[in-house]
């Protein structure tokens, strides 16, 4: 939808003001509507309602708000919710709201498509088209926030960004979406509560620390292997876990935050003791915890979930290393709202 029309939300709140100080009025008006753009999610000017008619009008004939639009919802059966979001230039990504008894959690996408190759995720299938807006990420977040408070009468308490694409390929729309959902002027989240998942990209694991970020980190690891990791990763020849290795040492002596290692146990391909073994030491590099997350498969069968008996062996031996292990049953598998599977089907 290419108007011409400047997105109003890539102002500033000071260019905002001056805008409004440029075309003679005060500049407060600036903080009004910045409130209406962000705090109230305004879709358009009309809905600004304390702010005049013929200054709606103004902001309408020089602006546009390229807010997205939930284009379907599915439920699923264990209460899952996938949205399919349309943005403005038609093109579509997938955010997820996952429910539990105490929580509810915003999986939200970064890129359309993915800018990485691993062959066991659906959504790299899809080559990346372009990164999202910051403001296309904080709309998923607030339309998450909203159907958690209407089916489970209560906010959104955590957000991972585990959706479609690579957060750390669009690192400064990331941290700016971030600034705004943490921001008392945005959504006043605590970044504790806000976990930026990556397959490892040691320069960016390292400019994060660099900027100080308060939220948590979470490393897509599946092997600690560098030939069994390229086979299931191939970018991990241009960063291999060497390279890994340093960056989260670096990430955890200038934070002092541990990291979680997001890890899927496959039949034949990491399920053997060599894999185990070698997962127990880069967990001890620096602390860290472990999320042995199901297997769901995208159709083609080269990728089974590996058996019981090989998961309990990944946990017995992470345990007796004293390394705190959770595994995560997935959700949403009905709707294929599960990790490694949002691909746009619809």
């Amino acid at each position: 939808m290419a108007t011409g029309k400047k997105d109003i939300r890539a102002l500033t709140k000071e260019q905002l003001r001056d805008f409004f100080v440029k075309e003679g009025d005060k500049a407060f008006r600036g903080n009004q509507v910045y409130e209406w753009l962000w705090q109230k999610s305004a879709h358009t000017f009309d809905d600004m309602t304390n702010v005049s008619k013929e200054t709606r009008q103004m902001l309408e004939d020089n602006f546009v708000i390229n807010h997205i639009k939930v284009d379907t919802m599915q439920r699923s059966s264990d209460g899952t919710v996938k949205n399919a979001v349309r943005l403005h230039d038609g093109l579509i990504v997938e955010s997820v709201l996952i429910p539990t008894k105490t929580r509810t959690t915003a999986c939200v996408s970064s890129q359309v498509g993915c800018s990485l190759d691993c062959k066991f995720c659906a959504t790299s299938r899809l080559k990346r088209m372009r990164n999202l807006n910051p403001d296309e990420i904080y709309d998923q977040v607030v339309a998450i926030d909203n159907e958690s408070r209407l089916y489970y009468n209560r906010p959104l308490s955590n957000i991972v960004f585990m959706g479609m694409g690579e957060p750390l390929m669009n690192y400064n729309n990331v941290i700016k979406a971030i600034d705004k959902i943490t921001s008392d002027e945005g959504l006043g989240m605590s970044p504790k509560r806000i976990t930026v998942s990556t397959s490892g990209v040691p320069k960016m694991i390292k400019k994060m620390a660099d900027d100080e970020v308060k939220f948590n980190l979470a490393v897509s690891l599946h092997s600690a292997i560098d030939e069994v990791r390229t086979s299931i990763m191939p970018f991990n020849e241009t960063f291999p876990l060497t390279d890994l290795k340093e960056a989260l040492e670096y990430w955890y002596a200038k934070t002092k935050r541990k990291i979680s290692y997001e890890y899927v146990v496959w039949n034949g391909i990491n399920d053997s003791q060599k894999d185990i073994d070698a997962f127990v030491e880069f967990c001890k590099y620096v602390p860290c915890k472990v999320n042995i997350i199901e297997y769901n498969p995208i159709d083609d069968g080269e990728f089974q979930q590996a058996t019981n008996e090989a998961l309990e062996n990944y946990i017995s031996n992470l345990e007796k290393n004293r390394i705190v292990v959770n595994v995560r049953r997935s959700r949403g598998k009905d709707i294929d709202a599960a990790c490694g599977q949002l691909a746009n089907k619809s």
